[in-house]
């Protein structure tokens, strides 16, 4: 969490921003977004398509009455126009080209839920009158490409290392898995990578760090008796040292089969509860659909791997109850770290179902 001032961030990047020669900026705008903003924030910017522009930002959205606070990384959101996809970075900082000629709108996301690619809501507006606080967003628009155009502005400096990190961003990027996408309304992350390690000659590596992440991968098959998964794990950190079922302690590393019916069952490995707790989710619009199970708990056996093996159809009948889904549709690995703001890693592999006798593989060795 950075400790610079709004105005030690305006007052360092105008001086730094005055070095520059015209030739590499066209303009730049500080923006203050407040967090109980319902989105979208029209910030008067009119962009062309193919305009490169860079976004800088400090700030916090605080809950009133709750010791939650979230930062620019995963808040701040950006549409071109009013019928674009919305998108976001996965830093305080964010790189990017308009696809088409539009305003550009911001917004504050959390507590808030995406209902379209659009940016439509699916939460009430009141839900905004949960939070305080605001952030101060630098925009940035190059004559040309953002990359060479940092790294020219870094020649003169930096402002709380905000520009080295792009360019890391840029010519660094952490690439998911084959065939593994970040769920769409949460946003991306950089914090699964396909790797290798030395017991596993193909795994997933997770570190996540004040931050979140939702990785899926599509599976159908039938939803039947018996239906188990199977999976190995190596749990090295926890990102939570205490229960992770209340909202403000919800930091944790699972991994989750979705249904049909859109509820989904997520194993992990909690700091505290006992093995075999089960529990709805404790974010507000979360609760209706996902259920946790804890299977492993405390710090006993952390940094060694371990093979579990679920009746998943057994699980759902006894966490969640009620009408039996006919298919189970995606695999997800979650990582969240948002709430405490700690670190968490993890190595996941051999991830497969047995199902009416068949074994599926989910992960295999061509993902590397």
């Amino acid at each position: 969490m950075s400790s610079t001032t709004v105005f030690d961030f305006k007052s360092q990047f105008e001086t730094l921003l005055a070095t520059i020669a015209k030739e590499r900026i066209r303009y730049f705008n500080f923006i203050t977004l407040a967090s109980n903003h319902k989105p979208w924030f029209d910030t008067g910017i009119e962009l062309e398509a193919g305009d490169c522009l860079t976004s800088f930002a400090i700030g916090q959205t605080q809950f009133k009455d709750l010791p939650i606070c979230v930062e620019p990384s995963f808040q701040l959101w950006f549409r071109v126009g009013l019928e674009s996809e919305i998108f976001r970075g996965t830093r305080d900082s964010h790189s990017f080209t308009a696809e088409q000629p539009g305003r550009l709108y911001l917004a504050s996301y959390f507590p808030g839920e995406w209902a379209s690619k659009t940016g439509e809501l699916s939460t009430p507006d009141v839900v905004y009158d949960m939070v305080t606080g605001d952030f101060t967003v630098l925009l940035i628009c190059w004559q040309n490409d953002a990359l060479a155009s940092l790294k020219q502005l870094q020649k003169h400096g930096d402002v709380a290392d905000l520009i080295a990190l792009e360019i890391d961003r840029l010519e660094l990027p952490v690439i998911p898995p084959k065939d593994w996408y970040y769920l769409w309304f949460t946003g991306p992350a950089e914090i699964y990578q396909a790797c290798k390690t030395p017991e596993k000659p193909s795994a997933v590596c997770c570190h996540t760090h004040n931050d979140a992440g939702l990785l899926q991968k599509s599976v159908l098959l039938p939803f039947t008796p018996n239906t188990r998964l199977r999976w190995s794990w190596k749990m090295d950190v926890l990102p939570s040292s205490v229960r992770e079922d209340t909202l403000p302690t919800h930091d944790y590393l699972s991994i989750a089969v979705e249904f049909d019916n859109g509820q989904d069952i997520t194993y992990y490995w909690s700091a505290e509860l006992t093995p075999e707790t089960v529990y709805r989710c404790p974010i507000p619009t979360w609760h209706d659909r996902e259920t946790h199970v804890v299977i492993r708990s405390g710090s006993e056996g952390l940094g060694e791997w371990f093979n579990e093996d679920r009746d998943v159809y057994e699980d759902y009948a006894a966490a969640i109850g009620g009408l039996i889904p006919k298919q189970i549709v995606r695999v997800w690995f979650i990582a969240v770290s948002l709430f405490q703001h700690q670190e968490g890693r993890c190595q996941y592999a051999d991830i497969s179902f047995l199902n009416n006798d068949q074994i599926i593989s989910v992960f295999q060795e061509e993902c590397i």
